[in-house]
């Protein structure tokens, strides 16, 4: 992971996960435990951030998967930000047990939201996880 003089325009993602969704804190943790952070370039559309995240949550749900903040941050895409373009990214816990993403206003530099879906089997709907 490249340090702060090495990548001068990296934002301090760390001290950007404050309180936004209940996801910050386990995102704070997986950065700390060495887990790997992307920022994409790419400013998709609100509309289409909100429906990719509202997307996630709804199968997320229907296949038993556990999740971390996606119901807020859909909640905060779906009230605030329309007609803006938005910027993403993600961490990945270094042990690969949780994925998270991160939600940016257009300039990247304030953080809207973050959410996470842990990487597991999904359930049969019986609470049994699937057989893969």
């Amino acid at each position: 992971m490249a340090t702060e003089d090495e990548n001068p325009s990296q934002p301090d993602i760390t001290a950007m996960l404050k309180d936004q969704t209940s996801a910050c804190k386990a995102a704070r943790d997986a950065i700390a435990a060495g887990g790997e952070v992307m920022l994409y370039d790419g400013q998709p559309p609100q509309w289409m951030v909100l429906g990719i995240a509202a997307t996630r949550l709804k199968r997320s749900l229907k296949i038993g998967l556990t999740t971390l903040g996606l119901d807020e941050t859909v909640e905060i895409l779906r009230a605030r930000h329309r007609d803006e373009q938005l910027r993403t990214g993600n961490i990945v816990a270094a042990n690969r047990s949780w994925f998270f993403t991160l939600y940016f206003d257009a300039t990247g530099t304030e953080l809207l939201a973050c959410s996470g879906v842990k990487n597991e089997r999904p359930s049969r709907g019986n609470g049994q996880k699937l057989q893969l």
